[in-house]
């Protein structure tokens, strides 16, 4: 919520029924204003009209992602103007019940679409997995690698699946997966959305060399099974780096080098794994201290997680 609301535009936006209703939908999940108008039964036009007055009076953020417009509640769960939105009664009530349950058709709709696109490319990713370890090995060794220290704000670059959101951000402060494939953060969203409360995260879509992040934001930065899709590997661990504070940490999981080159026609990677040299000079560069890698055999290709820290400042001697 803006700092600076002002309490009359905040009760002017809340005194419509059909902006009333979108904060209750917008209170159960990030919607798109396409998803906000089919819940409602109303037109985008207008639905977006009445975004505007919310958006104006700090009610609600919009955020482009693509072609979509994604709609996030500002209004904390323990804030006062949520409690008195709980006392709605009447028409306005019956209207606020019937919203919710066009809302679940939107879920199973949601739900239905990711699990199309997953299947659709299932075949490949399996193959893919059965050249390595087994998942909760090389999850392991990551949480190995994360162990011993606060996640603090979590960021998970190329978060795909959301894979690596469901497993840690309930340990972190705040958690956001960033990935720039729509249809990968559909996915994200539907996994997310199962794991119920305990993954509280946010997604956003970004690309690996402009992160859409302050310098210093974040506490802990994974880049899992990402590396090997860019075309400039240094750059990606640049900005993986600009974005982490003193004294957080970096995790890079990839493959070890190998010469597998139908990876680069059947899945689009564009580097043949990594060499641990390779690694620790790029991570080096970028103002970390790698740490000792990990590697997880068990296949074809070797997985290795490396890791780094953000050296914290050193503090001047008194004089």
């Amino acid at each position: 919520m803006k700092q600076a609301m002002d309490i009359l535009a905040l009760f002017g936006a809340l005194s419509d029924e059909t902006r009333l209703r979108i904060c209750f939908l917008a209170s159960e999940m990030e919607l798109t204003v396409g998803e906000i108008a089919q819940a409602l039964g109303q037109s985008q036009p207008r639905v977006s009209r009445h975004l505007r007055i919310l958006d104006e009076a700090g009610i609600v953020a919009r955020r482009k992602e693509g072609a979509w417009t994604f709609v996030t509640l500002l209004l904390p769960d323990d804030s006062p103007v949520r409690a008195l939105m709980r006392k709605v009664s009447g028409e306005t009530a019956r209207a606020v019940a019937a919203d919710a349950k066009r809302l679940e058709a939107i879920r199973i709709e949601r739900a239905e679409t990711a699990s199309r696109w997953f299947n659709a490319r299932s075949q490949q990713w399996d193959m893919l997995r059965q050249l390595h370890a087994p998942e909760e090995d090389i999850e392991a060794a990551i949480a190995s690698a994360l162990a011993g220290r606060p996640l603090g704000t979590l960021v998970d670059v190329g978060t795909g699946t959301g894979r690596m959101l469901e497993l840690f951000a309930p340990g972190s402060d705040a958690a956001i997966g960033i990935d720039r494939s729509p249809d990968m953060l559909r996915i994200a969203r539907v996994r997310l959305e199962a794991a119920g409360e305990a993954v509280q995260a946010s997604l956003r879509q970004g690309d690996m060399f402009a992160l859409p992040l302050a310098d210093a934001f974040a506490d802990t930065v994974i880049l899992h099974q990402v590396l090997h899709f860019a075309h400039q590997p240094r750059a990606a661990i640049d900005e993986a780096a600009r974005v982490l504070g003193a004294g957080g940490r970096l995790v890079l999981v990839d493959f070890e080098a190998h010469g597998r080159e139908e990876l680069r026609r059947l899945h689009g990677h564009q580097r043949l794994g990594f060499a641990d040299g390779a690694v620790e000079q790029m991570l080096k560069l970028a103002g970390l201290a790698p740490r000792p890698p990990q590697r997880v055999e068990g296949g074809e290709l070797t997985v290795t997680v490396w890791s780094a820290d953000r050296p914290a400042p050193r503090k001047r001697r008194a004089a």
